[in-house]
């Protein structure tokens, strides 16, 4: 049987071809010389293209060094969307950042160069400022996901509280992983101790936060 999904047409292919080579040079620009030593003017240059065109792409140059923001903010209100039955909002966000850990993938601050690209973002205030609100963003997006999927009353103030402490609790686990990183801490021993560190906070949370929004059906 034929695929009834549409297909990406050439048009479209190139615009997503011409915004990654722009957003990859600039990444490559931003970690040889720092976020704010860098120009729009200099990046549509080494990508052979007008500076209208980087603007059309990346509205803000924020927006070229978090380029998969979107797909970060949404992460954690996707897993809990995707929950199987009797999972918890809880289990299936930090489920996921145990299976992260254990991958030493980016999301766990545990990659190889990471701690590079964080180094980066922390000699910047505008992508410290950025990456703020991208925290935020997140909790609030998973905050909107909890009272969707609870059918939580518009004054109860768990599916924010459930939001803004899970996402709190991995960007702990993360950050303190990077640094350990960027310390010359081996990826392995990294991993036990965000593991270990994830156990610890996790046994200080209560049941009930970590039961809420348990899905149906389990």
């Amino acid at each position: 049987m034929a695929s009834t999904a549409p297909t990406e047409g050439r048009r479209e292919r190139k615009k997503r071809e011409t915004r990654q080579r722009i957003s990859d040079i600039a990444t490559g620009l931003f970690m040889a010389r720092g976020f704010d030593a860098v120009t729009i003017a200099e990046i549509a240059e080494a990508a052979d293209v007008s500076v209208n065109t980087v603007y059309n792409y990346f509205p803000a140059k924020e927006d070229l060094f978090f380029d998969r923001e979107e797909e970060m903010v949404d992460r954690a209100a996707a897993l809990v969307r995707d929950r199987r039955p009797g999972q918890s909002a809880a289990d299936a966000v930090l489920g996921r950042l145990r299976e992260d850990i254990a991958e030493r993938n980016l999301y766990a601050g545990i990659r190889s160069g990471f701690d590079e690209f964080m180094r980066v973002v922390r000699e910047s205030p505008a992508l410290v400022a950025r990456l703020m609100v991208l925290h935020h963003r997140t909790a609030d997006r998973l905050r909107e996901t909890l009272a969707a999927e609870t059918g939580a009353a518009p004054d109860d103030p768990m599916p924010e509280l459930v939001a803004y402490e899970l996402v709190n609790l991995v960007n702990l686990v993360t950050r303190r992983a990077t640094l350990g990183v960027a310390d010359g801490t081996p990826p392995e021993q990294a991993a036990r101790e965000a593991l270990a560190r994830l156990d610890a906070f996790e046994s200080l949370v209560t049941g009930e936060l970590l039961d809420y929004a348990t899905k149906p059906g389990g």
